[in-house]
């Protein structure tokens, strides 16, 4: 008589794979892409090389996974933002999430999607293509919202909704530079703030 198997054959894995995940993104956001060895990966993921090729595929693939945790966790400022029910009000969040996301006290400084990989050697050039895809999706995302609002009436008919949202993308991935090299939060609110006070209105 044949006896079914109930579950999958093999060892089981031994350790949680979202937990070291979670401190892969860590370590990518400090040290960028290419700062981030192998050895500091596995170290902080507590897992062999073996285990994390097994897991996660190589390098790239765990950025890229990284990077997907990174957008539904601390990066959801930005789908949250985009919620608001006016122009500004999606302006303003969007900023001030950027600023708090960037200077959290237990968290690196900067931004995973902007210092990544701004510059690449040849081996990461996938991963510098796919950070500016992943900047250029935000903007995209935020010129749709301000169409909408352009055709709502919340913006006026002459806004361009296109170069607010480069304006207001722009000023998000320059305070995350600015929070990486270590300008204060109070100092990136304080210019986030001012940039917004000519917004166009109706």
């Amino acid at each position: 008589m044949e006896t079914k198997q109930s579950g999958p054959i093999g060892r089981p894995r031994g350790f949680d794979a979202d937990e070291a995940l979670e401190r892969a993104v860590l370590v990518f956001w400090e040290h960028g892409y290419e700062g981030a060895s192998l050895a500091a990966l596995t170290d902080a993921m507590g897992i062999s090389t073996t285990s994390m090729y097994a897991a996660f595929g190589n390098k790239e693939e765990l950025f890229r996974k990284a990077l997907e945790r990174y957008t539904e966790g601390p990066g959801a400022y930005l789908a949250r933002a985009m919620e608001e029910p006016t122009a500004l009000g999606v302006a303003t969040a969007l900023l001030a999430g950027t600023v708090r996301t960037t200077t959290r006290p237990t968290r690196p400084h900067g931004c995973l999607g902007v210092q990544g990989a701004l510059a690449a050697s040849d081996s990461g050039r996938g991963v510098r293509d796919l950070l500016a895809a992943w900047r250029n999706d935000g903007c995209a995302c935020v010129r749709e919202r301000f169409q909408r609002a352009v055709d709502d009436g919340d913006l006026p008919p002459e806004a361009d909704p296109g170069l607010l949202a480069r304006y207001v993308t722009t000023l998000a991935f320059g305070i995350a530079v600015q929070a990486a090299s270590g300008v204060g939060r109070d100092e990136l609110q304080g210019m986030a703030d001012a940039a917004l006070r000519n917004w166009p209105l109706t």
